[in-house]
C-alpha cells in the first residue's frame, strides 16, 4: 500500500510538472515525440509555426505607400521534460519574423530557457529566462490566442515579455487562488542610476473551474466555464535619470494592472469576455531621457476582447469570431500621440489549436496624426495567418 501511494504521487507530479513546465509558454500539452531519459526522466520535443500574410496601409515611416509582407511569425522548436518527479525544464529555440520586411536570415537563439520546481502545488519555483509575471495576455500562450496577437500594452517597457531571475508561485484553496512572486534583471544598461532588482507580484483568484497553471489560455474552446479576476505590480527602483546629461533627478518604475477573464460555453455557443486596465509611469516622463529610454514607460491604457464560437463544427472545423478594442494614453513629452486600435476576425480551428486559420482586420486612430511620420498617422492592418503545432 505504501509502495503504491509512493508510486501515484510520483506519477502525479511528474504529470502535473511536466503541464507546469509546458504552461509557461503553451497551456497545453502538444502530440510530440516523448524520449525516456533515465529511469525517472523523460522529454518531449515540439515544433509550433505561424505564418502570416499581412497588408499594411503604409511601407515605413517615411512611405505612405501599401505593403505587402509574408512571413513566420513565429517558428519555434521547444524541449520539454523531468529531471525526475521535482525537477523539470523547458527550453524554446525561436527564428520569428524571419523574412519580414525582406531579412531571410533571422539569428535562431534561446527564447525560453528555465528549470521548474515543485516541491507542491502550493509551492512552486521557476528560475531561468521565461515569461514575467505581469500581465494576463502577456501569460496567455501565444499559440492559443482570442484574437491574433496580444495587445502592445502587454509588453512591458524595459522587459519585453521576459526577463531572467526566480518566480515562486502556486495555488491555494483547491486553487481558486494563484499568487506569484518574481525578482528578475529589469532594466541593467549603463543607462540606469543604480543596478537594482526587478520586483514583481501578481494575484488572481478563479471563481469557475480554475486556471491553476503558469500560463493562461486566450480561450478555452468552450471546454471549461472560467471567470478570473488578476491583478499585479511590477517595479524597479533607479532604472533613469530626468536628466541623462546631467546626471541628476533618479527615477523610480512603477507599473499596474488589473484584469478580468471569462468564457463560458452555452447551448448557442460559447461567449469569451477578456479586459485589462494598465499603467506604467516614472513619474513623469524624463525631460532628457537617455538614447534607450522608450515612451512605453510613461503610458496607460486598456483592452477589450470578445469572442464567439459556433458550437457546430462549420465544414470539417469549428469557427469562432472575434473582436478587440485597445486605448492608449502616453504622458507628457513622449512625443508620441494616444491612439485607438479595433480590430475583428475570426479563428477558423481544423484541429484545435494544432492547426487553425485567422483572418483579421485591424485600423489605428491617433488622436494626433505626425505629418512627418506614416507609422504614426491613421493606418489599417489586415493580416491572414496560418498555426501549426506539432
Amino acid at each position: 500500500m505504501k509502495f503504491n501511494c509512493l508510486m501515484n504521487r510520483y506519477y502525479g507530479l511528474k504529470v502535473v510538472g511536466f503541464a507546469v513546465a509546458t504552461a509557461v509558454v503553451s497551456n497545453v500539452v502538444q502530440a510530440g515525440p516523448n524520449f525516456q531519459v533515465g529511469e525517472q526522466g523523460y522529454m518531449q520535443i515540439n515544433y509550433s509555426l505561424q505564418m502570416w500574410m499581412q497588408n499594411r496601409s503604409y511601407t515605413s515611416p517615411s512611405d505612405d505607400g501599401d505593403k505587402w509582407d509574408t512571413f513566420l511569425r513565429r517558428n519555434r522548436i521547444t524541449f520539454t521534460g523531468q529531471y525526475n518527479d521535482y525537477v523539470g525544464f523547458y527550453a524554446q529555440l525561436e527564428a520569428g519574423s524571419d523574412s519580414k520586411d525582406g531579412n531571410d536570415d533571422k539569428p535562431i537563439y534561446y527564447r525560453d530557457a528555465y528549470m521548474t520546481l515543485d516541491s507542491s502545488d502550493s509551492v512552486r519555483f521557476i528560475v531561468g529566462r521565461y515569461k514575467n509575471t505581469f500581465s494576463r495576455e502577456n501569460l496567455e500562450a501565444c499559440l492559443e490566442p482570442l484574437t491574433l496577437d496580444r495587445s502592445m500594452l502587454s509588453y512591458t517597457p524595459f522587459g519585453g515579455t521576459r526577463d531572467t531571475g526566480a518566480t515562486i508561485w502556486g495555488n491555494v484553496a483547491d486553487a481558486m487562488f494563484q499568487y506569484r512572486l518574481s525578482v528578475s534583471d529589469g532594466r541593467e544598461d549603463d543607462s540606469v542610476v543604480a543596478d537594482t532588482p526587478r520586483v514583481t507580484a501578481r494575484i488572481h483568484a478563479s471563481f469557475f473551474d480554475p486556471e491553476y497553471s503558469y500560463g493562461y489560455r486566450g480561450t478555452y474552446l468552450g471546454t471549461q466555464k472560467v471567470l478570473t479576476l488578476g491583478a499585479a505590480v511590477d517595479m524597479q527602483s533607479d532604472v533613469a535619470y530626468g536628466d541623462f546629461d546631467t546626471k541628476s533627478d533618479p527615477k523610480d518604475y512603477k507599473a499596474t494592472t488589473v484584469d478580468l477573464f471569462y468564457e463560458q460555453p452555452f447551448d448557442f455557443g460559447t461567449l469569451t469576455l477578456s479586459s485589462a486596465l494598465f499603467d506604467y509611469s516614472l513619474d513623469g516622463y524624463p525631460t532628457k531621457p537617455d538614447a534607450t529610454m522608450t515612451p512605453w514607460t510613461e503610458r496607460s491604457g486598456n483592452y477589450v476582447k470578445v469572442g464567439y464560437l459556433m458550437p457546430k463544427p462549420v465544414g470539417m472545423g469549428r469557427l469562432q469570431l472575434f473582436s478587440r478594442v485597445d486605448h492608449t494614453e502616453y504622458g507628457d513629452n513622449t512625443g508620441l500621440s494616444d491612439a485607438d486600435g479595433i480590430s475583428f476576425g475570426m479563428n477558423y480551428y481544423i484541429n484545435g489549436q494544432e492547426m487553425k486559420v485567422t483572418l483579421e482586420h485591424a485600423s489605428t486612430e491617433f488622436d494626433q496624426e505626425d505629418a512627418n511620420r506614416f507609422d504614426l498617422q491613421n493606418n489599417s492592418l489586415t493580416t491572414l495567418g496560418l498555426q501549426m503545432i506539432f
